[in-house]
């Protein structure tokens, strides 16, 4: 790919347009369609991609494969996080009605906080998944 100026230079170009396109999925979902998985798919698309064009190397560089491996329990561990809090306040798991001062801040925080956990663990599952199938045969 070290030849293919265009490529190269419409990815550059790109490549923030998506992330910012992921996080807007992201934070948007709450009022249509989107959220925590369509958002975590986007962002590991942006990293794929940068890697498909610059390399492997050059990607683990920005996204390093420990980064990786450690943010796919961390997205698990916030999202089983949220629903143990509203076990141990005495509601049911994931109710999130006690995260705030009132109900529906509490409710706003739980989807939030459940759907970063989401896309935590989507974006770093896919970009470990794609990690490991390109460094094959590299050893």
């Amino acid at each position: 790919m070290r030849l293919d100026v265009i490529l190269r230079v419409v990815t550059k170009f790109i490549l923030p347009f998506m992330m910012v396109f992921a996080l807007y999925v992201q934070f948007h979902g709450d009022y249509s369609a989107g959220g925590g998985f369509q958002a975590g798919v986007i962002a590991a698309a942006t990293i794929i991609l940068y890697a498909l064009i610059y390399g492997l190397t050059a990607a683990k560089r920005i996204v390093s494969a420990a980064i990786v491996e450690a943010m796919v329990p961390l997205g698990v561990l916030i999202f089983a996080g949220v629903g143990v809090v509203g076990w141990l306040t005495g509601l049911n798991y994931l109710d999130y009605s006690n995260l705030a001062h009132d109900q529906v801040h509490g409710q706003e925080w739980g989807v939030f906080l459940v759907e970063a956990g989401v896309f935590i663990t989507v974006s770093s599952t896919m970009v470990a998944i794609f990690y490991a199938f390109a460094g094959r045969g590299r050893r």
